[in-house]
């Protein structure tokens, strides 16, 4: 399965498993009772929450001045280890994950919310072992140093 490493961008692959999700819905009719003004308080709540987490991880690199391109590590001019890297080795798909469950919560779906540990899943194969692999090849020990003290999503 090399040949889905790196090749779909987050952003896109966030939209899909958005769109997956909303289908699911549509489809399996496993819902759960909550008000539309408590569902509504929940995605704006871990929107806003996925928002600040994405955008510290991308100010982050802007300070580093290193590439925020994922499909190609290989082209990061510097390890960013600093702000949100203390605490979660990937913030920005962090944050893509945070805004799925505040979407999975607005549909109020128990298997719409199943999708979103694919989605990390799918984050974790297809993008991130391939960018740690990267990272390793481009910083050697001190990516090694960094992955063993910050651990990948939270």
């Amino acid at each position: 399965m090399k040949s889905l490493e790196l090749k779909i961008p987050p952003l896109l692959l966030v939209l899909l498993f958005g769109a997956a999700m909303w289908l699911a819905r549509k489809y399996i009719p496993l819902g759960f009772d909550l008000s539309r003004e408590i569902r509504l308080g929940l995605f704006i709540l871990f929107s806003m929450l996925a928002f600040a987490v994405a955008l510290a991880g991308l100010l982050s690199f802007r300070r580093q001045k290193t590439t925020v391109n994922p499909i190609n590590p290989e082209t990061a001019s510097s390890l960013v280890t600093g702000g949100i890297y203390q605490y979660t080795r990937n913030p920005m798909y962090l944050g893509f994950a945070v805004f799925l469950i505040g979407w999975g919560l607005w549909l109020a779906n128990i298997v719409v919310l199943l999708l979103v540990p694919c989605f990390a899943f799918y984050m974790t194969r297809f993008q991130i072992i391939p960018e740690e692999k990267a990272l390793e090849g481009l910083f050697g020990g001190d990516f090694t140093d960094y992955k063993q003290s910050v651990r990948r999503w939270f």
